[in-house]
């Protein structure tokens, strides 16, 4: 049987997960009482049910100290030998006061003493034993419904055997860093096709900017350092049973340098990473 537990703060979207979910085959159970996640994996797994897979909820409106212990919680489900996999999703302050704005919603949180900042502030709070044994993240600062259920399937669904899944994306540091990147490369500090006015309407993806930098010799340096870094401590990654990493590649914009680099680095590792995904976050 499969479990995923589903977290993530008021507005990151948790019921777009679960939905998805639910269309892919799973029993999802919104907003379980974290203390009955152990008793939930144990009466799903009788063969009687016939429950192949179950997606719940959990959220800041538990009770704190079942909260508190949901790190001991999570080992009784492993031990008792159930795969279960942890989504958290993500999302920046700023993005979901601007989300609870327009959708009017009130926050759980939100009281006559609390605003809605602060709500929101709290809650990551409250969630941090979730996030700290999170075995995927998603950022959903910068992706639309559509998006998000085209990343959990990839992700979450789209994941073979026992080799972990890897995305690749390049980002802008602009818009801010991703919030679920496990490992980050900076490359702002390499030539930028953006000052050539010849090349700023292209991308990374495009051929005069592809022939620009491959002829830069610290852009080659860079990624090969990068390169030769990942093809030693990706292996020791998966070893340490990682089931997801998102490594990400920055540069100001993030249509030229990182989109540039992350596709090489794809193009490399290919061969030797299966469920290797690719994003390129600010090129649109």
């Amino acid at each position: 049987m499969r479990l995923v537990v589903v977290s993530g703060r008021s507005g990151s979207g948790k019921s777009t997960a679960l939905h998805l979910l639910e269309d892919n085959g799973f029993y999802c159970i919104d907003n379980l009482p974290a203390g009955l996640l152990p008793e939930l994996a144990k009466q799903a797994s009788e063969a009687d049910l016939n429950l192949p897979a179950i997606a719940i909820s959990i959220d800041a409106r538990n009770l704190a100290s079942d909260l508190q212990r949901f790190p001991e919680l999570l080992k009784q489900v492993r031990d008792a030998g159930v795969q279960c996999d942890v989504l958290f999703l993500a999302a920046g302050d700023d993005v979901l006061i601007k989300r609870f704005s327009e959708t009017r919603r009130k926050h759980p949180l939100t009281d006559s003493q609390r605003s809605l900042a602060e709500a929101i502030a709290q809650e990551l709070r409250i969630l941090e034993p979730i996030i700290d044994l999170a075995t995927l993240k998603i950022d959903t600062s910068h992706l639309n419904l559509y998006q998000l259920r085209d990343q959990i399937k990839q992700r979450l669904l789209g994941s073979q055997g026992s080799t972990p899944s890897v995305l690749i994306q390049s980002f802008g540091f602009k818009r801010g860093v991703p919030a679920d990147a496990d490992l980050i490369f900076d490359v702002r500090c390499l030539p930028n096709p953006y000052w050539r006015p010849e090349l700023r309407s292209y991308s990374g993806l495009d051929e005069p900017v592809r022939e620009y930098l491959s002829s830069q010799p610290d852009v080659e340096e860079m990624y090969q350092d990068i390169r030769q870094f990942l093809n030693k401590w990706l292996p020791r990654y998966a070893a340490g049973e990682r089931s997801y990493m998102t490594i990400a590649v920055g540069c100001t914009g993030g249509h030229h340098r990182s989109v540039y680099l992350a596709e090489r680095l794809v193009n490399e590792l290919r061969a030797s990473t299966p469920n290797l995904l690719i994003r390129h976050r600010d090129l649109h």
